[in-house]
């Protein structure tokens, strides 16, 4: 993987910089839709290359290695002829089911037992295996298996946690180094920055998580139920400590004014499945603020949906059509909805990194996080 930084913003972390994989170049600052079980939900590849213009997207190992499974991905020549998509794949190691199905695993030190929300039949996860499953895959960059304690845990828990997080990276890594790609292309492997709030075990864990000299590395653990100062405070910690010339990973964050801020303080990579997520549920974002659908207000509101927005769909739907989609439970509301979040969320990073380019990120930024979050 080849990084290079063009840019840096006066008063602040942020930069405007890109990375190169054997399928395509990703622009920094970057959100990266999530698409769980190879499809981002609603939204066909079509839209998302040409309209949403993603350069990137997500798979998860955990749910791929259960459905469809390793041999069809292999038989298929990887999850990107699998799916048509013929950009950069990220995939994430399992590691966050290890939080978000705390009640069907189990953890060792040889790894995570889950058992299957499919078929209950169960599996598991080593950090040997983690890789062998994502060189199946195929994905552009892989992620190291960890555990994702939440964002509440006690020190003695985030302690152990973190040790077992670095013995099995010790491990994938090694495996790692010692496999390659099997489609014939570069695979780069992340490791995963763990430590909960504690400023200390954050440093000591970014210390050495540098040390791999690895292509890029991640921060995990974060919006996982800690408060948002807490999680912006140890994402200064960790940055001051990781590769400057490395991108930098901030997993599954989040709301458009967490994305500002992250990037406000180096990060490189964001992923998130809000927009999806949420849109699905009525609440669209936009430039001005947040929209609940659903609410009566936009019953008679005729004009577009975001006038000028960054989608296609935002001057063909209005707010009553799109208002009347949903309380009429249309599944074209969800898909409405999902194609302008994804939109509005690459539109807000492409300009972060214009304003990154033309020196008035900081201001802009202030601005911005004020209209983000504004209820409308």
């Amino acid at each position: 993987m080849k990084f290079s930084i063009e840019s840096t913003a006066p008063s602040t972390n942020a930069r405007a910089a890109s990375f190169t994989t054997d399928h395509g170049t990703v622009q920094t600052p970057i959100f990266m839709p999530v698409g769980t079980v190879g499809s981002v939900k609603g939204v066909h590849f079509r839209e998302l290359r040409d309209d949403i213009n993603a350069q990137i997207i997500l798979g998860n190992t955990y749910h791929l290695y259960l459905r469809p499974g390793l041999d069809i991905l292999h038989q298929a020549g990887g999850l990107h002829k699998f799916i048509g998509w013929e950009r950069p794949i990220l995939t994430d190691s399992g590691g966050f089911q290890v939080f978000s199905l705390s009640a069907n695993r189990r953890l060792e030190e040889e790894g995570a037992w889950f058992k299957s929300h499919i078929d209950g039949s169960k599996h598991l996860f080593t950090p040997e295996g983690v890789v062998d499953i994502e060189r199946t895959i195929g994905a552009d960059i892989m992620m190291a298996l960890d555990e994702c304690p939440p964002g509440t845990a006690d020190r003695d828990y985030a302690r152990k946690s973190l040790d077992l997080t670095m013995r099995w990276l010790d491990r994938g890594w090694k495996r790692y180094k010692e496999t390659e790609g099997r489609y014939g292309y570069y695979q780069s492997y992340f490791p995963i920055v763990q430590g909960c709030v504690y400023p200390d075990l954050r440093s000591e864990a970014a210390r050495r998580v540098a040390e791999y000299g690895a292509d890029g590395n991640a921060i995990g653990g974060l919006a996982v139920g800690e408060p948002v100062e807490a999680m912006y405070d140890m994402i200064e910690v960790v940055n001051e400590i990781l590769p400057q010339d490395r991108p930098r990973y901030l997993m599954g964050v989040g709301t458009p004014a967490n994305i500002l801020e992250a990037i406000d303080r180096g990060v490189d990579m964001m992923d998130c499945v809000m927009p999806t997520r949420n849109g699905r549920n009525g609440m669209i974002f936009t430039r001005n603020g947040i929209m609940n659908m659903r609410n009566r207000k936009w019953a008679e509101d005729y004009s577009p949906l975001d006038a000028g927005g960054p989608s296609f769909v935002d001057e063909v739907y209005s707010k009553a059509y799109v208002r009347h989609l949903f309380v009429s439970s249309e599944l074209l509301a969800m898909q409405i909805a999902s194609i302008h979040n994804l939109a509005f969320y690459l539109w807000l990073v492409r300009e972060a990194r214009r304003h990154i380019v033309d020196g008035d990120f900081a201001s802009w930024k202030a601005s911005m996080v004020e209209s983000v979050t504004r209820r409308l």
